[in-house]
């Protein structure tokens, strides 16, 4: 039953985010990175504290809370700044290798989480944890472009750093649980406000402007909110959870995604997206 606390909302991240990056494919996928932050930043800005004012909290700002909303914007920042670093590798390099890189953040996580949290799971979670992030891996691979040539090397320290910040940014949120006064509902908070500082000065300095139509805002909102509601099942989920566990689980999004990809978007699956959907299922049956 205890289990259930957090592996409840871990998956409704999981499929929300999976749903979420299948619409932005669908409906916003030519939309710059810039602009992207800046939807992201709104969207969260709505789900968060829709959550954060409905639900009962302590004082977020009060002095005896300071240490957990100092944590709690530390983590959010990082996380901030790992999605820029992304961004930034992206721009610079080739998005088969940061991508398959990407996926691959739950593993620095894990071992943050032992290292600094003194997380310590079963033989067979490991193993669990291992096959999930092999199979996100292995999803998130795609052939390299030969019209798209990469000058210089400047992609492979913001790729590295986004995976490692990443890890950092998950094992602060959960280190900050420890102490006196945390609440996920104050947490919430906390990642909206360190997203704004992050991601939405970023999205206002790079924007290069265009046009900022209801519609494209309409579109944007459904795949945003999904991506934010994922990000608040993984707060909720932290609370209680082992982060070397959360992380891995919430992180296999790229299962649900490839499968609305097949349905919504008719994609074909290939024999090797199958295999490693196999390899995501058989770690998430052993990784709780």
């Amino acid at each position: 039953m205890a289990t259930l606390v957090w592996l409840t909302p871990a998956l409704i991240a999981l499929f929300l985010y999976g749903i979420g990056q299948g619409l932005i494919k669908k409906n916003i996928g030519d939309v710059p990175p810039a602009r992207f932050c800046l939807y992201y930043v709104v969207a969260k800005a709505i789900v968060n504290l829709g959550y954060f004012l409905t639900q009962d909290h302590p004082a977020p700002f009060s002095p005896e809370n300071r240490e957990f909303m100092l944590l709690g914007m530390l983590a959010y920042i990082l996380d901030g700044a790992g999605w820029i670093m992304y961004f930034e590798s992206i721009v610079a390099g080739p998005i088969t290798i940061v991508g398959t890189l990407s996926a691959a953040y739950s593993a620095p996580t894990v071992l943050f989480g032992y290292l600094i949290l003194g997380e310590a799971l079963r033989t067979m979670q490991y193993g669990g944890v291992a096959l999930v992030i092999l199979g996100c891996v292995g999803l998130s691979y795609s052939p390299p472009d030969a019209a798209s040539p990469v000058k210089g090397k400047r992609w492979i320290p913001l790729a590295v750093g986004a995976l490692l910040v990443w890890g950092l940014a998950q094992t602060t949120a959960k280190h900050a649980y420890g102490i006196a006064g945390s609440s996920e509902v104050n947490m919430s908070l906390f990642n909206t406000i360190g997203g704004a500082l992050t991601l939405g000065l970023y999205g206002l300095l790079r924007d290069k402007g265009g046009h900022h139509s209801l519609a494209n805002w309409g579109k944007s909102f459904l795949p945003m909110a999904m991506m934010a509601g994922g990000d608040l099942g993984v707060i909720i989920a932290t609370s209680s959870g082992p982060i070397s566990l959360v992380t891995p689980i919430s992180s296999a999004y790229p299962v649900v995604t490839i499968l609305f990809a097949s349905y919504a978007l008719k994609e074909k699956i290939t024999p090797l997206q199958y295999a490693c959907i196999m390899l995501v299922i058989l770690g998430m049956f052993l990784a709780p």
